[in-house]
C-alpha cells in the first residue's frame, strides 16, 4: 500500500507567494487593460458564474462589486440556460465567468448565450487558450500555473487577487500598491505551519465541522469547507454568521467543532454577536483572525493582517485553512493529492 504523501497540493500551497508576485509584476498591467475598457462601456450590473472553488472566488468578487463599485450583483444559476434554455436580456451587463481550467461545458455555453443576449463577457481563467476565454470577449489570465493536485489551492488565491485587481481596476484604484505586501505575509503564514499541524489534532476523529464568517470573509468558511470535504471527507458545513442564528446553531453543542473566520473591520464586527452565541453554547470553537479574537477563542491561529484593508484579507485568510485541510487529511491517513471520486477538470453540463 503506497503511503499517503499529500507531497503535490504541499508544494502548490507553497507557490502562492510565488504566484501572487507574478500577478502583480507580469499580470497587473494587462487586468488594468481589461478593466479600464470595460468600465468604459458602463455595465449597469453584473453577473458572476462559476462552478466549485471558482465559485466561491465569485462570491468574494460580489462582494467587492456591491462594496466597493456600489452596483447590483448577482450569482448566476447556468441550469436556466443549460436545462431549461432561457433567454434573458442581458444588455449592458458584465458576466464574469470564473473557471480554473475554463473547459466545463456549462460554463462555456452559458457565457457564449449571455454574449448572444447582449453581455459584456469576461473569463477568469488560469488557461489562456481554453474553450471559456475563446468564447469570451475579454480574458483575464490568473498566471498560476499548472495545478495538479485535485484540491485548488493556487489556482484559488490567483483567482482572489486577479479579480480584486480587476474590482480595483474598475473605479480607478491603485490596487497593486494595495496588495504588494500580500506575497510577504502569505510566506510568513506559510512559515508557520507547524500551529497549524498542532491544531488538525483536534479534528482527525471529527465527525461533522461547522464554518461560519461574514463579509468578506464567508467565501473563505465557504471554500474552507469545500477543502476540508473534498480532502479528509469530514462533512463540514459553511454558514453566513447570520444564517446560523436562523436555525443551525441548535445543532452546535459543546463537542461541535466551530471554525469561525474573523475578518479584522465591519465583517468581523457583525460576528461578533453570533461568536459570544458559540461561546455560551459552549461550542468547541477556533477563531481564524486577529490576536485579540483568537484570544478570546479556546485556539486559533493569528493572521498578519494589521493595517491591511478588509477587502484584501480573504486572500490570506485561506491559507492556513488549506493547510489544515492538508494536515487532516494526512492524519487520517488520506492522500490529499488525489481526493477519491474527483476529477481535476469537472464536466457539468
Amino acid at each position: 500500500m503506497t503511503a499517503p504523501t499529500g507531497q503535490i497540493m504541499s508544494g502548490e500551497m507553497a507557490e502562492q507567494p510565488a504566484v501572487w508576485r507574478r500577478i502583480l509584476a507580469e499580470g497587473a498591467p494587462r487586468i488594468r487593460e481589461v478593466a479600464e475598457q470595460i468600465a468604459a462601456r458602463q455595465p449597469r450590473f453584473v453577473l458572476l458564474t462559476a462552478r466549485g472553488t471558482s465559485d466561491n472566488a465569485a462570491l468574494y468578487a460580489k462582494y467587492l462589486i456591491e462594496v466597493l463599485l456600489g452596483k447590483p450583483c448577482g450569482l448566476t444559476s447556468m441550469s436556466t440556460t443549460t436545462a431549461y434554455h432561457a433567454r434573458q436580456d442581458l444588455t449592458d451587463c458584465l458576466v464574469i465567468t470564473v473557471s480554473q481550467s475554463g473547459g466545463s461545458p456549462d460554463l462555456v455555453a452559458s457565457t457564449q448565450a449571455a454574449r448572444e443576449a447582449g453581455a459584456l463577457t469576461l473569463a477568469v481563467t488560469n488557461n489562456a487558450d481554453s474553450p471559456l476565454a475563446e468564447v469570451s470577449e475579454y480574458h483575464i489570465d490568473v498566471l498560476a500555473g499548472p495545478e495538479k493536485a485535485l484540491p485548488a489551492t493556487k489556482t484559488y488565491t490567483a483567482e482572489l487577487l486577479a479579480l480584486y485587481l480587476f474590482v480595483d481596476g474598475l473605479r480607478g484604484g491603485n490596487g497593486a500598491d494595495e496588495a504588494k505586501a500580500l506575497p510577504e505575509l502569505a510566506e510568513q503564514i506559510l512559515a508557520r505551519s507547524g500551529e497549524v499541524r498542532a491544531l488538525a489534532g483536534r479534528y482527525r476523529f471529527a465527525e461533522r465541522m461547522v464554518l461560519t464568517s461574514r463579509g468578506y470573509g464567508y467565501p473563505t468558511a465557504k471554500e474552507a469547507a469545500l477543502k476540508l470535504m473534498e480532502t479528509s471527507y469530514i462533512p463540514a458545513l459553511s454558514y453566513s454568521g447570520a444564517d446560523l442564528l436562523h436555525g443551525p446553531l441548535a445543532m452546535v453543542d459543546n463537542v461541535s467543532p466551530v471554525i469561525a473566520i474573523v475578518t479584522a473591520g465591519k465583517g468581523g464586527e457583525a460576528l461578533q454577536p453570533v461568536l459570544d452565541r458559540l461561546r455560551d453554547r459552549g461550542a468547541d470553537l477556533v477563531v481564524i483572525g486577529p490576536r485579540a479574537q483568537v484570544e478570546a477563542a479556546s485556539a486559533g491561529f493569528v493572521l498578519p493582517v494589521d493595517g491591511l484593508a478588509e477587502e484584501l484579507q480573504p486572500i490570506l485568510e485561506i491559507i492556513p485553512l488549506q493547510l489544515l485541510a492538508y494536515e487532516v487529511t494526512i492524519a487520517r491517513g488520506q492522500n490529499p493529492d488525489a481526493p477519491r471520486a474527483l476529477a481535476k477538470v469537472t464536466e457539468t453540463r
